[in-house]
C-alpha cells in the first residue's frame, strides 16, 4: 500500500528543535541500523543479518550479549560454536544409549514389572527428545546469522560431534 501522499509531520517530533544534541555528531547509515546517540556518546548494537555474508563486524550470535567486536572474540565464538554443535551429537547419543539400556533392563524384568518401567523410561525419553528439539532450535538460529563463518563453525561442529559421538 503506497503511503507516500500522506502527511506525517504531525506525528510526534515533527515540530521540535533538535538543532543542538549536545555536541553529537551521530547519523544512521545502512550498515548499522541500530545506532543510538546519547549526548556525546554513541552506543552501536549488533545488526541482525537478513542475507548471507562473510563480513564479522559488528555480528551478534543470538543473544545481544553474545556480540562478536574484536578478532579473539570471533575466533573464540567459533569455536564455541564448534562445540555447541558437538554437544548436541554427545546429547543425541546419550539418548540413543539410554533408549538401548531401558529397553534391555525392561526386557529383563518380570511381566509385572515392566510397565511401569517402561512408563518411568517414557518419561526420561521424553525430557531427552525435548532437550533434543531445544538444542535443535538453538542451533538454527545461531546458523540463521546468516554468517558464512558462523555456518562453517556448524557445519564443523556436527562433524566433529558425528566423529566422537556417532558410533553409539
Amino acid at each position: 500500500m503506497d503511503h507516500s501522499h500522506m502527511d506525517h509531520g504531525d506525528s510526534g517530533h515533527g515540530g521540535m528543535d533538535h538543532g543542538d544534541m549536545g555536541g553529537a555528531q551521530c547519523s544512521m547509515n545502512a550498515s548499522h541500523p541500530l545506532h543510538l546517540c546519547l549526548g556525546r556518546h554513541q552506543l552501536t548494537r549488533a545488526t541482525l543479518q537478513m542475507l548471507f555474508t562473510w563480513d564479522t563486524s559488528n555480528l551478534c550470535i543470538v543473544f545481544r550479549q553474545w556480540h562478536i567486536d574484536s578478532t579473539f572474540s570471533l575466533v573464540l565464538s567459533l569455536l564455541l560454536v564448534v562445540a555447541l554443535t558437538a554437544g548436541y551429537e554427545a546429547l543425541r547419543a546419550a539418548s540413543r544409549r539410554y533408549e538401548t539400556a531401558v529397553n534391555k533392563r525392561v526386557t529383563n524384568l518380570p511381566r509385572s514389572q515392566q510397565v511401569e518401567a517402561s512408563k518411568t523410561a517414557h518419561v526420561v525419553k521424553a525430557v531427552l527428545y525435548a532437550l533434543q528439539n531445544f538444542y535443535a532450535f538453538m542451533i538454527m538460529l545461531i546458523f540463521m546469522t546468516y554468517n558464512g563463518w558462523v555456518m562453517v563453525a556448524v557445519a564443523l561442529g556436527a562433524f566433529v560431534g558425528y566423529l566422537l559421538f556417532g558410533n553409539s
